[in-house]
């Protein structure tokens, strides 16, 4: 019998596990959910933390909801999922005919990931007739021909691309550039894929054409894709409910993902402006002691101009950590810096504080939310807004610089 575990992100619910059960879920979600025997009671504790989307295990399937919109979800997976959180097992999930926009995205980056380690190659039967021998002689076409010797009627195999895992792949790739509404970048990154596909016959497939597919050791790693492909070929999209449409279970995390996906917009909106660092080494103390390593630092005139850390959840009562301020200030110290950044995941509670003052340090510590509720381009706009602040900071700050040194 299976068993569903459905949890919101960072929520945690009492269920009726065996010792067995409990153990296996704990030892597979590693860090994705906390498992603790709930005392007084034959239940456990399990606790969703900052991972989200599906797991299985056994006969356990837990579906972990983000607190975020889906589909903003989808679009902060432009950053791409890393490979290690696609699982190997299938997770059954309903489907909808909304955000094929962001499902094409989700599409994309996945076709991409799995392009990187080179186009599939497998052996495929050839029949054909040659002048020279290739292979092995069709005897039986041969003794067709009666008197006549060449051409030679052979067998055999090639190693090929031209193989029905690439055909299915290129073909959800043209359908998806015949959808309307598909971002103009996700446009240009499916072209550049199918002409890696130069040389895979180019013929229509039907969803269901996947099914004639088996999951082997040298092709698993194109599934996830494959299995997305199918849902676009049927102009479908994933639904963050049980369903009956497997596709590949994954986990995750969504203090890495928001990361990664405001440090590649920031860096998007601010190319020729500013350079964008991420994950910038640097020291505390003289002597190049204690390393320091900012989430980002943008970097003008070949020397660091602003510093900023992403976050991806605040406080309960929507305030920034101590903690974090601590390690802003330290940033900003050793970087020599006036001011600083903390950029947080807005929360249902509110807002942060935007500004405080270092009492006599005289830093000043900024905090800023992106709201992930709204519309996928309402959180475009909310970026693009932050970009412009950080630099005009940075100008106001090199213009300070500039009058101090004056």
């Amino acid at each position: 019998m299976i068993h569903h575990i459905e949890l919101a992100e960072y929520e945690t619910k009492e269920v009726r596990l065996d010792a067995g059960q409990a153990r296996r879920l704990a030892s597979a979600a590693q860090n994705a959910l906390d498992v603790r025997h709930a005392e007084g009671s034959g239940a456990y504790r399990v606790g969703a933390t900052n991972f989200v989307g599906t797991l299985v295990v056994d006969d356990l399937k837990v579906l972990i909801r983000p607190k975020i919109r889906l589909e903003n979800l989808f679009l902060m997976l432009e950053a791409g999922l890393p490979r290690q959180a696609w699982r190997q097992e299938a997770f059954e999930y309903a489907v909808s005919g909304d955000l094929l926009s962001a499902m094409v995205a989700f599409y994309a980056r996945t076709l991409e990931t799995t392009l990187a380690r080179g186009l599939l190659r497998s052996y495929r039967l050839h029949e054909e007739a040659l002048v020279a021998l290739r292979g092995r002689v069709d005897v039986t076409a041969q003794f067709r021909q009666g008197g006549v010797q060449l051409p030679v009627p052979c067998r055999y195999d090639e190693h090929t691309i031209d193989i029905a895992e690439n055909i299915f792949l290129k073909a959800a790739a043209r359908h998806c550039l015949r959808l309307r509404g598909v971002h103009p970048e996700d446009r240009q990154r499916l072209l550049r894929q199918l002409a890696e596909f130069e040389g895979v016959t180019d013929r229509p497939v039907r969803a269901a054409d996947l099914d004639q597919l088996h999951e082997t050791r040298l092709n698993a790693h194109y599934w996830p894709a494959l299995r997305l492909a199918r849902l676009l070929l049927e102009s479908r999209s994933l639904a963050d409910q049980w369903g009956d449409r497997a596709t590949s279970s994954f986990l995750v995390d969504m203090n890495r993902l928001f990361e990664d996906f405001i440090t590649g917009r920031l860096r998007r909106e601010l190319q020729g402006r500013v350079q964008v660092k991420s994950q910038h080494w640097a020291h505390l103390a003289e002597g190049d002691r204690v390393p320091i390593r900012p989430d980002l630092v943008f970097w003008r005139q070949d020397k660091p101009a602003y510093v900023a850390d992403i976050k991806y959840k605040l406080t309960g009562d929507a305030r920034a950590r101590p903690s974090d301020y601590y390690q802003l200030l330290a940033y900003t110290t050793a970087l020599g810096l006036p001011e600083g950044m903390l950029i947080y995941c807005h929360a249902d509670e509110g807002a942060p504080e935007s500004i405080i003052t270092v009492r006599h340090a005289g830093k000043r510590l900024l905090t800023t939310a992106i709201s992930l509720q709204g519309s996928p381009d309402e959180v475009a706009e909310s970026v693009e807004e932050l970009a412009a602040t950080i630099s005009r900071r940075i100008d106001g700050g090199l213009s300070l610089a500039g009058r101090l040194v004056a």
